[in-house]
């Protein structure tokens, strides 16, 4: 039993090392295959290698040759170029020269015949001298010869010719004046009359100019304590939201309300009687109190404007123009109102185009738009006219309205009718009884510049502003003035008055001329 499994384990263990033997020769053989494969591998590769080295040197010596070759060829064409711009340079310099010596040999030329010129010149001029002498001394003689006759100097007379020709001139020209006036008197007053009389009497026109100052009436005085509020928080509410100033003075139970704009003053009036009603004084509730006067305004701006459109029967306005005219309602020029003045305008500029047979439509529309600048002078810089022309510009307004507005204070020439009638119903309304007011310091500027102006011509010994401004009287000196000279000076002072002066209507010189005789029986 024993011997068996020796035997076994023998024949196992030679079987073992058999396929040990075996295998490690299989590994040898595997590994010198792989070695071959291997070797040839890399020696197939050595020569793709260098077959690639050879190809890439063929191409670069290609590709070194053909780029010779055109650097060769551009070598040759810019030296060509070169060469052409040389020659075509040489020839324009050639071609100067030649113009350069023409143009020498002329002025060579032209130095000759200007040095003879000069001389043949020099030789008028001194026989022009040797004339000229010849002549004075003919002169002088004549002179003394006519002084001799006439006993008079050349000065006095010459003097004497001036002031003749100026009496002359002086008088044509009075009777000129005279006659022309008199002829435009004839033809146009009485037509005039007639249409402005019958303007006038067909509108019917406010008399009351109203007031500038905006004043709120108080219960109490204790109300100006709860307005002013603790450490003045409730007032400066009030003005940091309007912009309007509260004026809290001794004034028993008022408050006066300064603004430049009347809409922000009207919002702020309305805000503060509101708050005054109420009761209830803080800065939430008066935040609340001027939004809700500022929406009231809003809305009376825009039925103001729309009012003033129906009434003048103006249609196709354009909406932002008619919140702008609903604005005029709340300004003043000399206490007249302007919304008031402008629907005033246009019925006397209507009622005018009627009786000329022109366009009826566009001179009402021109009335009632001439002042439009004055909603927004506050708030652009420039004169009411300027900004009245570019607000219609920008809203595509008529361009006969644009011109009618443009020229109503003279700024610009007139051009139509609708010019005139504008500017005759501008002064109409605005020089009425009771329409404007001014205050008493620039009234009284007015008089003493009429004054002033009239006082600066010679010959005048007094002058006085009467009827409020409308006329001023000039007495003159009988002695230094003549009649027909009377005529000359008002027509400077009225031309003056009018370049010099802002005032409603129109203003009389009247100018009187007294000569008196006094003698004594004894």
């Amino acid at each position: 039993m024993i011997n068996l499994v020796t035997a076994i384990a023998l024949i196992v263990i030679a079987f073992a090392v058999s396929g040990a033997l075996f295998g490690w020769i299989a590994f040898r053989m595997g590994v010198n295959y792989r070695k071959k494969v291997a070797e040839a591998e890399i020696g197939s590769a050595e020569e793709e290698a260098k077959k690639i080295v050879n190809d890439a040197l063929r191409d670069a010596d290609t590709k070194r040759k053909e780029t010779i070759i055109e650097a060769k060829d551009e070598i040759h064409k810019l030296r060509t170029d070169a060469d052409r711009e040389i020659k075509e340079r040489r020839a324009e310099v050639s071609r100067q020269e030649r113009r350069i010596a023409q143009k020498e040999e002329s002025l060579d030329k032209k130095m000759d015949n200007l040095e003879s010129k000069e001389n043949q010149l020099q030789q008028k001029l001194k026989s022009a001298e040797d004339r000229l002498q010849e002549a004075e001394a003919i002169k002088k003689e004549q002179i003394d010869s006519l002084e001799r006759i006439s006993g008079l100097t050349a000065e006095q007379a010459k003097e004497q010719l001036l002031d003749s020709l100026q009496e002359e001139l002086t008088h044509e020209k009075a009777v000129k004046i005279a006659n022309y006036e008199q002829t435009l008197k004839e033809e146009c007053e009485e037509k005039a009359r007639e249409y402005i009389s019958l303007a006038i009497s067909r509108c019917a026109a406010d008399q009351v100019a109203e007031a500038t100052v905006s004043v709120v009436n108080l219960p109490n005085d204790e109300m100006k304590g709860r307005i002013i509020g603790r450490e003045g928080r409730n007032i400066r509410a009030i003005e940091t939201l309007t912009g309007v100033d509260l004026i809290i003075d001794d004034t028993p139970e008022a408050i006066m309300l300064s603004c430049f704009d009347p809409v922000r003053r009207e919002v702020a009036r309305i805000a503060l009687e509101k708050l005054i009603q109420d009761g209830r004084i803080h800065p939430t509730r008066i935040e609340e109190m001027v939004e809700k006067a500022r929406r009231e305004v809003e809305q009376r701006i825009k039925a103001e404007g729309e009012r003033a459109v129906m009434e003048t029967n103006v249609h196709g306005v354009h909406h932002e123009i008619v919140k702008l005219l609903g604005r005029l309602r709340y300004r003043t020029s000399y206490g007249q109102n302007v919304l008031n003045h402008s629907i005033e305008v246009a019925y006397l500029s209507g009622i005018m185009a009627s009786e000329l047979g022109v366009d009826a439509n566009i001179a009402r529309r021109a009335g009632l738009l001439h002042d439009i600048g004055k909603a927004l002078n506050h708030e652009i810089e420039g004169s009411h006219v300027e900004i009245g022309v570019e607000v219609c510009r920008k809203f595509k307004e008529n361009p006969v309205v644009i011109h009618a507005i443009e020229a109503h204070h003279g700024d610009v020439e007139i051009k139509t009718v609708y010019d005139a009638l504008i500017m005759a119903a501008d002064a109409l309304s605005a020089a009425r009884p009771s329409a404007r007011r001014e205050n008493l310091e620039s009234y009284i500027k007015r008089l003493e510049k009429l004054e002033e102006i009239a006082n600066s011509y010679d010959g005048v010994e007094k002058s006085f502003a009467i009827q409020a401004g409308r006329e001023i009287r000039i007495m003159v000196r009988p002695e230094d003035v003549k009649d027909e000279r009377m005529v000359v000076i008002a027509r400077e002072i009225a031309n003056r008055i009018e370049n010099e002066l802002d005032y409603p209507g129109q203003i009389k010189v009247h100018m009187i001329r007294e000569s008196r005789a006094i003698d004594y029986a004894k």
